[in-house]
């Protein structure tokens, strides 16, 4: 099983998914979707004397722009294991450049945490939490000589939209693999979607 592709669509929308925990906050291993196993795969231990402020992971049935899953930061009272699955709802979402690529983080709270569940946007958020995030962002990889820019935060409608950007990219990907076609605009998303549909049970080629 490959949880980036193998899971039930119903369970991911932009009001709420399962996210995918690649990285429990406090650490500083730095895990990442092996995209042929479905497993994960340490790619690096943090250079810098950082950690993770938040759990870390991906949701599923999603693309974003540098063809990777969408990232995901959990905001959560207590660390999560790696390969756990999270019902989240999400709040913001804070968008970078790195490596010359737009590179978008969505943040998210567990329905299932009391401490955090009251929450429903990032501006009803201690503002030191926000801070520590994007700290963390700028500087993570200073000593590997890369450098990250925030250019924004957005709500939880941003989040929102950019969720359902993902997964639509998600979807169009899937249709240009199965056809070998070219870059499909947007404009025949609810085409291809139907065609995406028909043929769902061979998305573990993918």
């Amino acid at each position: 099983m490959n949880i980036w592709k193998d899971i039930n669509k119903n369970r991911i929308s932009p009001d709420q998914f399962v996210a995918f925990i690649e990285i429990e906050a406090g650490s500083k291993n730095k895990y990442e979707l092996d995209k042929e196993t479905g497993l994960i795969i340490l790619d690096r231990v943090l250079f810098t004397s950082t950690h993770y402020p938040m759990n870390y992971g991906f949701i599923p049935l999603t693309l974003s722009e540098d063809k990777d899953p969408l990232d995901v930061f959990v905001l959560c009272s207590q660390p999560i294991e790696k390969m756990s699955l999270v019902k989240c709802y999400p709040i913001g979402v804070v968008t970078m450049k790195d490596k010359d690529e737009m590179d978008e983080k969505i943040i998210a709270i567990p329905f299932g945490d009391p401490q955090y569940n009251g929450y429903n946007d990032i501006s009803e958020l201690p503002p030191h939490i926000l801070q520590e995030l994007k700290h963390f962002l700028t500087v993570y990889k200073q000593l590997e000589n890369k450098k990250v820019e925030i250019l924004s935060t957005g709500n939880g409608s941003d989040a929102k939209e950019c969720i359902k950007k993902c997964m639509k990219n998600y979807d169009l990907n899937i249709i240009r693999f199965f056809l070998e076609s070219q870059p499909l605009p947007l404009n025949n998303y609810k085409k291809v979607l139907k065609i995406y549909n028909n043929c769902e049970h061979k998305r573990k080629n993918f």
